[in-house]
Formats: structure tokens, sequence, C-alpha cells
């Protein structure tokens, strides 16, 4: 089962809407899921965004998440991500894990990045062990940072410089080869 990732196009509009109403997807989320009018607004802006990048997890070619970068054309050479995986089925069984690798390769690359960071729901362990996995360090907590549904919630940041990511890139290749995530190692 192959993950791979393709760029965000404008038919996905739809798809990503429905992985954003996705209860699972959503309650990890900071806001209440858009109307499908804001969601379209929102994807049109982010598509015309020289600043954001987006591309589809695709697992065996079909597809199964989003990835995102922000903050591509800042002098800092930062940007925040964020990902999900908004299929059900494909939930659990590493497409998130190797869709990280990829993209931690196209930010460190291509996209000449110094740093990636994103902010996580204090209580999504799921999401904090992909991403320490990956090779991200938890920089900060930010207490009652987000607030949903009436309450308050605790918010980790975490980030991975690129050097810490070509150090643990190696041993991340490998286990994703040798469980059949990735085909094949991409050049970095």
């Amino acid at each position: 089962m192959p993950i791979s990732l393709r760029d965000v196009e404008a038919d996905d509009v739809e798809r990503l809407f429905q992985w954003r109403n996705e209860p699972e997807v959503d309650r990890w989320m900071y806001s209440v899921p858009p109307t499908l009018e804001e969601h379209r607004a929102w994807f049109s802006a982010f598509l015309a965004d020289p600043d954001r990048k987006g591309w589809i997890i695709l697992r065996n070619g079909e597809p199964c998440g989003s990835l995102t970068l922000e903050g591509l054309i800042a002098p800092q050479r930062r940007a925040k991500w964020g990902w999900y995986i908004g299929d059900a089925e494909a939930r659990g069984r590493g497409a998130g894990r190797a869709a990280q690798a990829l993209g931690l390769d196209q930010a460190f690359g291509p996209f000449g990045l110094q740093k990636v960071w994103s902010e996580i729901r204090a209580e999504n362990e799921t999401a904090l062990k992909a991403q320490a996995w990956a090779g991200f360090r938890r920089e900060g907590y930010l207490r009652r940072h987000a607030f949903k549904h009436g309450q308050f919630r605790d918010v980790a940041l975490m980030s991975i410089l690129k050097e810490e990511w070509q150090a643990r890139r190696p041993v991340v290749v490998k286990e994703l080869l040798a469980s059949g995530l990735v085909a094949q190692a991409q050049g970095h």
C-alpha cells in the first residue's frame, strides 16, 4: 500500500470538504466545520496563495488525506504544517507517517525551508506520537489556546529543523520501505 503525494487540484474542493466534516478529523480542528460556501471561499484563497502549498495524500493511488504547508515565502524560511487522514479506512495504517516523510522531503528540499512547525491539540496523542516518530520535538505548550464547543484546549507546539530531518531521515525511510508504505526512497 504505497503512500504518495500529489498537488491539491481544483477538483479536490468537495473531497476536502467531506473530510473536514468527518467527526474524527473535526475533533482535532480549532474551528467548527465550515459550510460548503465557506469552504469553497477558503479553498479558492488557498489555491491562489503563493504562501501556501497543499498535497493530497494517496494510498494505493486513491486519495486518503491532506497535507499543507503555510508560510513558504516568508524570509525566515519556516512554515507551519498540518495534515490529516480523511479516509477512515486509511487511518491507523501508516499513511500519516509516510506522508510526513514525503512532505518533509518537499519542505526541506525544493522549498528550501529550515524549519517546519505545527500546533497540535495536547490531547491528540496519535498526532504527537506520529510527529515525534518523524523527528519533531516539542517546542512549547500553549495553555487554553484553542476554544471550540465551549471549551478551551491546550496546544503543543512541535517543530523539526532541516538538519534534524537529515539525521532522522535514513531511519524513517528504512522503516517505511520495510513496511511497504513507500515504494522507493525519494531523492533528497
